[in-house]
């Protein structure tokens, strides 16, 4: 993530980099942020747009990180607008050139604005938060797409079928006449 992060030439991908990270939400959930749903005072960004119909890809509303909050603490010092990821006051409609221009430069082609927000699943995974936890963070209606796509990144997936195979009797590999006890 820090070696993409340096690759970018303008501040408002380098923003949006983070609040993907960050959020785990879908580029158009973030281009279409608007700063009035950012609450910098009950620390949540609220990724839902007000205007815009409730779809199958359902938008939420996250608690903001110190890393997001120091982002858009920047980035809201220079808007002239109120999309928080702008260029030239105006709403950026994508970011995938730049993206890919950015991972070329660190050595990872394949990265996209999609692979992020997998990036930021399989964190939160890696870091043990129940898959009901991370389901309601991505915006999914079940925890049966999170755990087929996630489950596999948790520190204890498997753990309790591992634990079924121990064997407490071995205590050591080497044959009792070769030295072993």
């Amino acid at each position: 993530a820090e070696k993409l992060l340096d690759c970018f030439e303008h501040a408002h991908t380098k923003v949006f980099v983070i609040l993907a990270l960050q959020t785990a939400a879908l580029m158009g959930a973030i281009l279409d942020l608007t700063w009035d749903r950012i609450d910098f005072d009950d620390g949540t960004i609220n990724l839902r747009d007000p205007e815009k119909e409730q779809t199958n890809k359902r938008r939420v509303q996250v608690p903001m990180t110190a890393t997001a909050r120091a982002a858009l603490r920047e980035a809201q010092r220079f808007a002239v607008s109120n999309y928080v990821i702008e260029w030239n006051g105006r709403r950026v409609d994508t970011v995938k050139k730049a993206i890919k221009s950015a991972g070329e430069k660190a050595g990872i082609s394949w990265v996209s604005a999609h692979i992020l927000r997998h990036t930021a699943a399989s964190w939160m995974a890696e870091a043990g938060v129940p898959m009901s936890e991370i389901a309601q963070f991505l915006g999914h209606t079940s925890t049966r797409v999170t755990e087929r796509t996630y489950a596999r990144y948790s520190s204890d997936y498997q753990r309790k079928a591992a634990s079924a195979l121990e064997m407490p009797q071995v205590r050591s590999v080497v044959p009792r006449e070769a030295g072993g006890r």
